[in-house]
């Protein structure tokens, strides 16, 4: 700055700030400093910058130690929230599982009882056709016992009419009188047993037709406890099936696919189960057959359904306590493709549905990274790993461990990120969670 301007501007201050002297003292001499008011003016205005900005901080961690407070309050009652969601999730989750497994034992129960009576009413038809054949067996008998009777008492009268016409004969004739006689007497007594059999073949006739009833009443409850126990077990499938077609449909898959791709990989093993025949002489089919044949068809789409949810990632990767921090979505202007689950260093992670490792190893961003290749085009990842527990190409099935959480690539702290992908496009995983929530 010119000298002539700081001139100016000290005599503008003067008034405003008069020239101070500074004495400073020693023991052999004295010095003085003169402040000028210009250089009053700078001390003071650089004082006074340096008190409102040592003011300025002050208030500003002032607010941020309330603000941060009452962040972490919320942050706790927050918490505490989700615990008690969770653990009410998985009481539910406990109860739906106990209610399947009784379900099934009642169904197997049931299908063990529609077996036993299916034998039951084979043994009866078989008996009943050999009922029928005697009968008919003993009503030709004693047709031809009775013809045989009328037979005898015909040549009875013609003899008789013979012996009258020879009782003037001589000693000959009375011989062959007496052998007549003797011939009819046999021909009596032969018509005497034909009789008693005949009878016999009566009452055992008339025992045959109560058995007959009595078989008959039989077959008619074993009909009516047969219809109760296929009512049961439709009903129990319909109480099964009808969740898991629900459970893939809030997935967003296509049921009528994932059975047909089912059907095609397993038609050795969980294909269309063989119809029951219980008539030999072909026809139409009864009733009870064509629901038995509906019962087992639903069993078939039971058991596809079963294959292809144990194919299907609906199970949560973290078994032990964990928070959820994260969420599939938008995050920090970029897409999360993903959702967080935040436990203890070392906490088990497990596949969450069967398939084969295709990726054990590092990636970048990911960290330790494992990727599971599952059925129906869906694949599974599990990022920022401690441990990997499995190698490319090995098999999984749902449950096993397959590595340990941790905070390795681009991590904020100890947590696991896990994907699921469908035909290489990433979907919101709690879809699939959300959906099994009320089977599993």
């Amino acid at each position: 700055m010119p000298k002539r301007i700081a001139d100016r501007l000290n005599n503008s201050l003067e008034r405003l700030l008069p020239e101070q002297r500074l004495f400073l003292r020693t023991d052999t001499e004295t010095r003085f400093v003169r402040l000028r008011p210009l250089t009053q003016l700078i001390a003071l205005g650089g004082s006074t910058v340096v008190v409102a900005f040592a003011i300025l901080s002050a208030a500003v961690m002032l607010m941020e130690s309330i603000g941060a407070g009452n962040l972490r309050e919320r942050t706790q009652q927050e918490q505490a929230i989700y615990q008690q969601r969770l653990d009410a999730l998985a009481s539910d989750r406990d109860l739906r599982q106990q209610e399947a497994q009784a379900a099934q034992e009642r169904f197997n129960v049931a299908l063990a009882e529609v077996s036993k009576m299916q034998s039951e009413l084979l043994a009866l038809e078989e008996q009943r056709r050999e009922l029928e054949s005697g009968l008919e067996a003993m009503r030709l008998s004693l047709s031809a016992a009775i013809a045989d009777r009328d037979t005898a008492r015909a040549e009875t009268k013609a003899i008789r009419a013979k012996l009258d016409n020879l009782e003037s004969a001589d000693g000959q004739a009375v011989a062959q009188a007496e052998q007549l006689s003797n011939t009819l007497q046999f021909i009596s007594g032969a018509l005497q047993q034909t009789a008693a059999e005949r009878d016999l073949i009566a009452t055992d006739a008339a025992l045959a037709m109560e058995r007959a009833d009595a078989l008959e009443l039989d077959r008619r409850l074993t009909e009516e406890r047969t219809g109760r126990i296929f009512e049961q077990l439709e009903d129990a499938l319909t109480v099964s099936v009808e969740p898991l077609d629900k459970m893939f449909e809030k997935a967003g898959l296509s049921t009528e696919n994932l059975l047909n791709q089912v059907r095609s990989g397993y038609s050795g093993v969980g294909g269309p189960l063989t119809p029951i025949t219980v008539s030999t002489k072909g026809g139409i089919e009864s009733a009870e057959q064509i629901r038995a044949n509906a019962i087992l068809t639903n069993l078939d789409r039971l058991n596809m359904y079963r294959i292809a949810a144990e194919k299907t990632p609906f199970a949560v990767p973290v078994k032990s306590a964990f928070r959820f921090t994260s969420g599939y979505g938008p995050r920090w202007g970029r897409m999360h493709k993903g959702t967080d689950f935040a436990a203890s260093y070392g906490t088990p992670i497990h596949s969450t549905a069967d398939g084969v490792v295709i990726h054990a190893g590092w990636s970048s961003g990911y960290g330790r990274l494992v990727k599971i290749q599952h059925e129906f085009g869906i694949e599974t990842r599990y990022a920022h790993m401690s441990k990997i527990h499995v190698k490319v190409g090995q098999r999984v099935s749902r449950g096993d461990r397959i590595g340990a959480m941790g905070n390795s690539g681009r991590s904020t702290g100890t947590h696991l990120h896990y994907e699921v992908r469908v035909d290489g496009k990433a979907v919101n995983p709690m879809n699939y969670i959300k959906a099994a929530r009320d089977v599993f």
